[in-house]
């Protein structure tokens, strides 16, 4: 009997050595610094794109700034629905991050969405705006807004404007456009900035919106007139060519945009560490270079204000989907 008694005590001991050694381990990992592995950026984009050029950007600034490896992951599909997914069902410890764009800012354009933006995101930190250009075939008759917008009127129906697709910002940037200068130029989707470049610049469609990028040289060189851009204030790619907005639709902005998001959930600690990274590096003038060498606008923009834009963007794009009953699968 003493002898069970005593083998008893001594597996209890073992046990609770056991226990006591497990919670610490565990204390320990908890309170492990952050980051202490390599992070992961996922893009949801294919390489080569503007989306690839600031993820590889950002990616070396937060490397830097934290001295841990930064892998961008490219994972294409689905509008970049596929990379959202994939982070907002990664663990929630800042390891994982997606570079997003103005499109997941359009969940209600996918029916077969897998994710909720609202609940299983959670914003970090603006990087850049990317206004695109309203531009017109030197051929058409127009050179503002203004007379883009009475020409419409007065010949409805007749006008084509292309965009980069189905969906794309651009072809959002239009719509709301039409919308707010209530006029109708008729739709024709191409698969990318560039074919719908070379499809304006040659006459196949009257008006185009593309990304700064796709536009400059054409502007320069005289084959395409540039009317307006689509930002809150004019880029710094195009400084003479004015907003949209002051241009005679007031109120109009619809620019696309990037910023880091990470799975909801992630302690505010690494959010804020990450942030201060990611901020760290926009302020590099290399950094700025190369970015504005895309038409793209650097911009600093925290968690909170950033999570306030998101929401204001959601509202924004779901109006327009829904009047223009824009589908993409």
């Amino acid at each position: 009997m003493e002898k069970a008694m005593g083998q008893g005590r001594y597996w209890l001991g073992r046990f609770v050595l056991a226990a006591g050694m497990l919670c610490v381990t565990g204390a320990a990992v908890a309170q492990a610094p952050f980051p202490n592995r390599p992070i992961r950026l996922v893009s949801g984009f294919a390489p080569g794109g503007a989306t690839d050029v600031v993820a590889r950007l950002i990616a070396q600034s937060i490397s830097d700034a934290l001295g841990q490896t930064v892998i961008v992951d490219n994972k294409p599909g689905a509008a970049g629905n596929i990379g959202a997914d994939f982070v907002a069902r990664s663990p929630a410890d800042g390891h994982t991050l997606y570079l997003a764009n103005a499109t997941l800012a359009m969940p209600s354009m996918f029916p077969k969405i897998t994710f909720d933006v609202k609940k299983d995101l959670a914003p970090v930190s603006m990087i850049a705006w990317g206004p695109s250009v309203l531009a017109v075939n030197p051929r058409l008759p127009v050179r503002s807004v203004k007379e883009l917008i009475t020409y419409a009127q007065q010949n409805p129906g007749k006008l084509d404007f292309g965009s980069g697709g189905i969906g794309n910002i651009t072809h959002m940037s239009m719509e709301l456009f039409n919308y707010m200068a209530k006029v109708d130029i008729n739709h024709v989707p191409y698969k990318g900035g560039a074919p719908s470049t070379t499809a304006a610049v040659g006459g196949e469609v009257q008006v185009l919106m593309a990304a700064a990028a796709n536009t400059i040289a054409h502007i320069k060189a005289g084959t395409l007139v540039p009317l307006a851009v689509t930002g809150r204030t004019r880029t710094l790619a195009l400084p003479d060519v004015p907003t949209i907005a002051e241009a005679g639709v007031p109120g109009y902005e619809a620019s696309s945009w990037y910023g880091i998001v990470v799975a909801a959930g992630t302690p505010k600690a690494v959010v804020d560490k990450l942030d201060g990274a990611i901020r760290a590096g926009v302020k590099k003038q290399e950094v700025r270079d190369k970015m504005q060498a895309q038409g793209m606008d650097p911009v600093e923009m925290g968690p909170d204000e950033f999570g306030r834009f998101l929401q204001t963007e959601i509202t924004k794009w779901a109006g327009i989907i829904a009047r223009a009953n824009i589908r993409a699968e």
